[in-house]
């Protein structure tokens, strides 16, 4: 497909992912992959756009001070260095193993998005003890950057929950998940600079409509458009890539 053509498609995909803090890798790799674009391929493309569009929009949310940089600190620190871990056995991995994990991960982020309650919509941070912040970013950090770079995904779907159960508000888990994803994003695609599965012409074109709808969506965010009816649509879209996924699988 022609690569313009992607980015009218990625520049919009960016505007929704952005305003939730995410990045939209987990559409990103079975979008790819159902264009026909090999999945090795799919995989980096997906965590380059995935950290384009988070750092576009993390940078709106730092400057209206939305992002609490000291519970975002341990959370980065342990995923950059899972990421390129995980991005080291991506070749190792079976093609259809990695889409059967894909879509188990589809369907529970998909169910997270879907059912999950939302809190009060403000933007603070309750008081957690600092330690028990440091411990579980750490553990999470590490493991979601793992994930993250074995998958091509960016891991905000389990983040966001995380935070929240630190005590953020919606906006300012979003927004702290955002600076969180970005780095993990960066961080396992260059551990896949080394496997030669790029393609540079795609990339330029998608990064560039990755990095102008993360402006577009994170402006919207801060804006008095709600996020719960974006969550249940994403949600849904979630568990139809999965059956989609599943059902090539079977066949």
């Amino acid at each position: 497909m022609d690569p313009i053509v992607v980015a009218v498609i990625i520049f919009f995909l960016a505007i929704l992912f952005s305003m939730l803090g995410l990045g939209g890798a987990l559409v990103y790799v079975p979008l790819f992959y159902w264009l026909g674009i090999d999945i090795l391929v799919a995989i980096p493309t997906a965590m380059l756009l995935n950290g384009i569009t988070t750092s576009s929009a993390a940078i709106t949310f730092l400057r209206k001070k939305m992002v609490d940089l000291d519970t975002a600190a341990p959370f980065i620190a342990a995923s950059i260095i899972g990421a390129p871990i995980g991005a080291y056995f991506t070749k190792f991995t079976p093609v259809e193993t990695l889409l059967w994990i894909l879509s188990s991960v589809l369907v529970l982020a998909g169910t997270r998005m879907i059912f999950s309650r939302d809190p009060e919509e403000d933007n603070q941070v309750n008081d957690v003890d600092k330690g028990r912040r440091i411990i579980i970013g750490l553990g999470f950090g590490f493991v979601i950057g793992a994930a993250a770079g074995l998958l091509g995904i960016g891991g905000g779907m389990f983040i966001v929950p995380v935070l929240m159960m630190l005590g953020f508000g919606t906006k300012r888990a979003y927004a702290t998940t955002s600076i969180i994803v970005a780095f993990i994003s960066f961080s396992g695609f260059l551990g896949h600079l080394g496997t030669g599965h790029l393609d540079m012409t795609l990339m330029a074109y998608t990064g560039i409509a990755a990095f102008l709808g993360g402006q577009v969506g994170s402006h919207l965010m801060h804006s008095k458009i709600k996020s719960k009816t974006i969550r249940h649509l994403y949600g849904a879209v979630l568990w139809v890539m999965a059956l989609k996924i599943v059902s090539g699988l079977m066949l």
